[in-house]
């Protein structure tokens, strides 16, 4: 089933900059939510559908670096423009670190918005390709027995099958049945096969000895 239509959700708590950027960002072909404040944003975005947000700085209640905060914690995938008429080095540093996709000063020119909220959503489209795969590679690693994971940290700390073996207690036949067994469920043909995909997964700290 394809992904819905990604959808631009914009929060300003000026109701004519709100109005112009829906305007704007509509004329551009681009579907618009648009929010006066943090409140009725949250109340309403589905933080799994395809997006970005086009978000002030300074709003009344929840600021816009908190907001961003808000949503890191949940996990979102959505980039965040941030608009701002104050702006300054510090925040915008602030803001990057916390992953914002761009940082413009208001009044904003009309093409660097569309162009930010255009890059914006295709860095959305890439984390989101992401977060399917890595929840395919974790599925997938779910269904490896304990002795099969136990096969799979020490092959992505660069053990051979003679060390895995050792520190096993078994012999290295062993090791190769569970090893095959372990590609086989995950897909792939190669030891470096298996070393990729368990980096994207997070696994492939040394074991303990």
């Amino acid at each position: 089933m394809a992904d819905p239509a990604p959808v631009v959700y914009v929060v300003d708590d000026d109701p004519d900059v709100l109005k112009a950027i829906e305007r704007l960002l509509g004329s551009a072909g681009l579907t618009v939510a648009a929010f006066l404040s943090p409140k009725l944003f949250l109340e309403s975005f589905d933080r799994t559908a395809p997006g970005c947000i086009v978000l002030d700085l300074a709003l009344p209640g929840l600021t816009g670096l908190e907001l961003q905060r808000a949503l890191e914690a949940q996990g979102s995938f959505l980039p965040i423009v941030f608009l701002t008429g104050r702006g300054d080095i510090a925040t915008s540093v602030q803001a990057m670190k916390h992953g914002a996709a761009d940082f413009l000063t208001k009044p904003v020119d009309d093409d660097a918005l569309i162009s930010a909220v255009l890059d914006a959503l295709a860095r959305n489209q890439e984390l989101r390709t992401i977060g399917v795969e890595r929840n395919r590679i974790v599925e997938c690693l779910a269904t490896l027995t304990a002795r099969e994971r136990e096969v799979l940290d020490r092959i992505t700390a660069g053990r051979l099958n003679k060390q895995i073996a050792a520190e096993l207690g078994t012999v290295e036949k062993t090791i190769k049945f569970h090893r095959a067994n372990l590609m086989r469920k995950l897909g792939v043909r190669t030891l470096a096969d298996v070393v990729k995909l368990a980096e994207r997964a997070g696994v492939g700290k040394t074991p303990a000895s």
